[in-house]
This record gives C-alpha cells, sequence and structure tokens, in this order.
C-alpha cells in the first residue's frame, strides 16, 4: 500500500512548476522555430516573385511600345 502513496498523494509544488516550465520553454522553442521557417519560406517566396517581376519588367522595356505610336500628335 505504501508503494502506491506516491500516486495518490500530489507532488510538492516546486516540482510542478519545474514539470511547467520544462514545458513552456519546449513549446516556446517550437513556436520559435516554427516562426522562422514560415518567415523563411515568405523571404524565398518574395526574393523569387521579385525576380521575376525584374526579368518581366526588363523584357517589357526591350519591347516595342505601340501605345507611344497613338499618343503621337
Amino acid at each position: 500500500m505504501t508503494k502506491n502513496l506516491p500516486y495518490i498523494m500530489p507532488s510538492p509544488q516546486h516540482q510542478v512548476e519545474e514539470g511547467f516550465a520544462g514545458y513552456k520553454t519546449t513549446h516556446q522553442f517550437y513556436h520559435e522555430v516554427r516562426s522562422r521557417s514560415e518567415f523563411q519560406r515568405y523571404c524565398e517566396w518574395y526574393y523569387a516573385i521579385a525576380e521575376q517581376n525584374r526579368q518581366e519588367l526588363k523584357r517589357m522595356r526591350g519591347e516595342l511600345n505601340i501605345f507611344q505610336w497613338f499618343r503621337r500628335r
């Protein structure tokens, strides 16, 4: 009967706080890792789109501007 006593009686407060502190630290760590990964993916996407836009702008500048013919007076 006495061997089951630790399961029946609550743990001391400092042990409970240590357990929750470990959980909270782990949770915050994984949240930070997830946030940084999402930010990294966003930056990669942004730079890829920016490069694509630069290429399109360069191509557009090299094309013949038909609208300029209609604007001449």
